[in-house]
Order: C-alpha cells, then sequence, then structure tokens
C-alpha cells in the first residue's frame, strides 16, 4: 500500500526584542514584542485559507505565542516541544551577534566536532536537523494526507533547508536570510521529505 503524502508548514516566531538588537537568543526564552505579535497577525491572514490538521511549536514562549495567534480562529489543540527549539548556542547565547559569532558559523559548515564548539556546548548542525527530522518522521505516523503546521526557529529552518537539498550553505546566510514569520512548505511520504515553496527567505544565487 503506497503512503500518502502529507504537507509540513514550517513557521518561524514573531519578531523579539532580542532579534532588533542582533543579539544571540539560542534556546533562552524571549517573548515577542508588539512587532512580533503584529506580524503573527498578520501571518494568521495569509495562512487562513489553509486548512491545518495539527499544530505543534516550539516550547520557548516566542515560538508558542506566535502558535497562539495563528490558532485564535482555528481553536485546534496544540502541542509544544523541545524538538522543534532553536539552536541551543551554549556560551554565546545572550551575547551580541558578532565577528565571534560569524567565525562560530564557519566552524559549524567546516569542523562539525571541533574543540571550540565542543567546549562551548553549540549544538552543531547534525545535531540540529537530526531532532528536527526525527520529530517531522514521527509525527507522519498519524498524519497521513493531512496539513501540519509547526512554529520554530530560523536556525533550525535554515539548517534544514541545507540539509534538503534546497541550497547551498552560502547561499542562505545564517544572519537575515529567514525573516520572521517566514515559512517553509515541505511535502513529506513519510520518509523522503522536499521543499515545495518558501516566503520571506532570501537565497542567494549561486
Amino acid at each position: 500500500m503506497t503512503a500518502q503524502m502529507y504537507t509540513i508548514c514550517i513557521v518561524r516566531h514573531g519578531q523579539t526584542d532580542w532579534n532588533v538588537s542582533k543579539t544571540s537568543q539560542g534556546q533562552i526564552d524571549i517573548p515577542l514584542n508588539k512587532v512580533g505579535e503584529s506580524q503573527a497577525i498578520d501571518l494568521e491572514e495569509q495562512l487562513k485559507h489553509i486548512d491545518f490538521d495539527a499544530f505543534f511549536s516550539s516550547d520557548l514562549i516566542r515560538a508558542k505565542r506566535t502558535a497562539e495567534i495563528l490558532n485564535r480562529e482555528r481553536n485546534l489543540a496544540f502541542q509544544t516541544t523541545a524538538a522543534l527549539r532553536e539552536r541551543n548556542f551554549g556560551t554565546y547565547q545572550g551575547k551580541p551577534i558578532d565577528d565571534a559569532h560569524r567565525r562560530l558559523y564557519q566552524l559549524l559548515e567546516d569542523y562539525k566536532e571541533h574543540p571550540h564548539i565542543i567546549e562551548s556546548r553549540v549544538e552543531t548542525n547534525e545535531q540540529l536537523v537530526s531532532r528536527a527530522l526525527t520529530f517531522i518522521r514521527e509525527i507522519s505516523v498519524g498524519y497521513e494526507g493531512k496539513t501540519v503546521l509547526l512554529v520554530s526557529h530560523g536556525g533550525l529552518m535554515r539548517t534544514l533547508l541545507v540539509h534538503l537539498g534546497f541550497c547551498l550553505s552560502r547561499q542562505i546566510p545564517y544572519i537575515g536570510a529567514i525573516k520572521n514569520t517566514a515559512y517553509i512548505k515541505l511535502i513529506s511520504d513519510g520518509s523522503e521529505i522536499s521543499v515545495k515553496e518558501t516566503f520571506g527567505i532570501a537565497i542567494l544565487p549561486v
């Protein structure tokens, strides 16, 4: 019996004050600001034509609040999970995004087990995409032929796009490429996953 395809829409949360100040949030729990709340309301209107069957969200408050706004008229039960959290940036969390961060991003691309990454307790690209894909494949069991909304974070979305072969790493900068409330639409049969559409994501030419 052929598995039915299902659709996953992954949304980045709305804006926070730390997004504005270019401070590394990672897994620190920072709420939406007023602009972020407004962005989520606008996205709710933009996605209202899609009949979602289920909502899931990162358990961090900026993602959870975005999901609550997107779910206001739908009133679906939704679950939160640590599997959809932003990358754990270890000792870099709460610090300004500066040249040191940019050097870290290069290490993450080239040396997944570099001593500095381990000592700084930073989650690697491989660890990040592994937990995201594990969760996506787990929920596929109960949602064949369905459409599911996931609210997550820019770093996770970027790493997933590169892993799925949608773009090369150099085409999607770590900073600024994925806007607040941007989204990715994926289709999957529970095993193979492909990118169907993106919105609010700047991909550079090769």
